[in-house]
This record gives C-alpha cells, sequence and structure tokens, in this order.
C-alpha cells in the first residue's frame, strides 16, 4: 500500500493535465509529437496529461509556447507546484504567497524560504518514515518554487530570526552548508527581507516554544502559523495572534541585530 502523500494525487494536477490533453489536440498533434516539439518523452507527457505527474516549469513554458496557449498553462503552474507541497502545508502556502508581510522564528532549521536546493534535498530525504525519490523531488521543487516571494512585486516585508544552533546543525554535507551560509548573506541582503540570528545560550526567551509565523494579508488581516511533527494549525483568534506578535516583537529585540548577524553567518561560513 503506498503512503497517503504519494496515494493521494492532488486535483490540480488532473486539471492542468485534462487543459493539456485538450490543448494537444486542438494543435492536431499526439502525445509522441508534443514531446518531440518540447524535449520530453511520451511516458512524461502521457503522465502528466494523466495527473500521475505535476509538470515542472520548464515543460509548461515549452508546452504553452508550442501549443500556442498565450500563458494558460502558465496561469496554472502555480498550483501545481504548490500541490506537490506536503498536504497538511498546502492551505498556510495559499495565504502565504499573498502576504503584505511575514515574520517568522525558527530555530530547528533554516527557514523554507530561505532554504537553497541542496539544504531542502537533504531535509526531505531525511523524512521518517522515509519518502520516495520522486516525492522528494517534488517537495523541494515546492519550496524552491514557495520563495518566488522573495521577490514578487509588489514586495512583501520579510523577517526572519533563526536560532544559532539551527544554522551551525550540519544538515547535508559541509558544501551544502557552506552554500547555505552563503546564500542567506546574499538574501539578507535584499531591502525587503531582513535576517537575524539568536545567539545560542542566550537563555530562556519567548521562542523557547518553538517555532511560529506571523503573517499579515493585502487585506490587512493578521494570522499566525506554527507546526510540528507534520502537522501544522492556522491561527485566527485575535489574543492568540497578538500574543504571536508580542512574542515575535521581543524575540527581534533579544536576537543580534542585522549587521551582527551577517558577521556571524560570515564566521560560519570561514570556519569550514
Amino acid at each position: 500500500m503506498k503512503p497517503k502523500e504519494e496515494a493521494e494525487l492532488p486535483g490540480a494536477w488532473s486539471a492542468y493535465g485534462r487543459l493539456l490533453q485538450h490543448l494537444r489536440r486542438q494543435a492536431g498533434l499526439n502525445q509522441q509529437e508534443l514531446g518531440d516539439a518540447i524535449g520530453y518523452s511520451l511516458e512524461q507527457v502521457a503522465s502528466v496529461e494523466q495527473g500521475r505527474r505535476p509538470a515542472k516549469a520548464a515543460f509548461t513554458t515549452a508546452a504553452d509556447r508550442v501549443l500556442g496557449a498565450r500563458g494558460v498553462l502558465e496561469v496554472l503552474q502555480d498550483e501545481v507546484d504548490r500541490a506537490k507541497l506536503p498536504q497538511f502545508f498546502r492551505n498556510f502556502a495559499l495565504i502565504e504567497a499573498e502576504v503584505a508581510s511575514r515574520f517568522s522564528y525558527d530555530p530547528l532549521l533554516v527557514p523554507g524560504l530561505l532554504q537553497t536546493e541542496a539544504y531542502a534535498r537533504a531535509v526531505f530525504a531525511g523524512h521518517c518514515p522515509p519518502l520516495s525519490e520522486e516525492i522528494v523531488d517534488q517537495h523541494t521543487e515546492a519550496r524552491l518554487s514557495r520563495q518566488k516571494l522573495l521577490t514578487r512585486v509588489p514586495l512583501a516585508e520579510l523577517s526572519f530570526i533563526v536560532s544559532e544552533e539551527a544554522l551551525r546543525d550540519p544538515v547535508g554535507d559541509a558544501e551544502t552548508m557552506r552554500g547555505q551560509w552563503q546564500h542567506l548573506l546574499e538574501t539578507g541582503m535584499l531591502r525587503n527581507i531582513e535576517v537575524q540570528v539568536m545567539p545560542a545560550r542566550r537563555g530562556f526567551h519567548p521562542g523557547k516554544n518553538g517555532p511560529f509565523v506571523v503573517v499579515e494579508s493585502k487585506e490587512h488581516q493578521h494570522l499566525g502559523y506554527f507546526e510540528s511533527q507534520g502537522v501544522g494549525c492556522v491561527v485566527q483568534g485575535a489574543a492568540e495572534v497578538s500574543a504571536f506578535a508580542l512574542r515575535y516583537g521581543k524575540l527581534r529585540s533579544q536576537a543580534l541585530n542585522v549587521e551582527e548577524s551577517a558577521r556571524l553567518i560570515e564566521r560560519m561560513a570561514g570556519e569550514t
């Protein structure tokens, strides 16, 4: 019996596949001819049309061009990518994609929005119970797709506080960690992004209760989110969200500032 993540195929993939099939037939092409035109095999085209495999962005761009779809397939790509995410996270991913601001505290890992491909792949490869290589690929692609938020227009205001322990804890090999530290330094230079480090041995602080996120929607609604052990929860109650925001404010004041944080990450990179 297949694991739940593999057994339940998302509706977005089926809808994309039906549309692709319709456009292909309108263009007078069979699956082999479409595959030859866009550089994919017959089996890959058939799998996408049947909703068994999600289209990658390169597939969509090529198919849209060859079929003269005028961006119709590209409009669906975000939904296809979002459906690659773990099921428990998909509802929050919809909210996250449209936020005006997003503030997060991460004590265990580099936050997903700031992960390199190698780091993200190492995280998913360590999942228990183990995920298939195909699911690891899909989750990694979806995590990288989420990172469009970093440079989306209009820009979102983004703040990340990451514990020093999370930055020092090796995920993947030494090369993966060097690449991750360098990526944090580069991302932290974007004008809408602040990266702060909560130093080790700081003592008790409001983040000791675990990771959390506070977001503000385009309509200025404030929401919270937290997750643990593959279970995610969106927090909507005004009192609870207010408590999240208060804790985040305290964490921001207790963490190293942006410049001090960058210097610490530079020292980590220099130690390897």
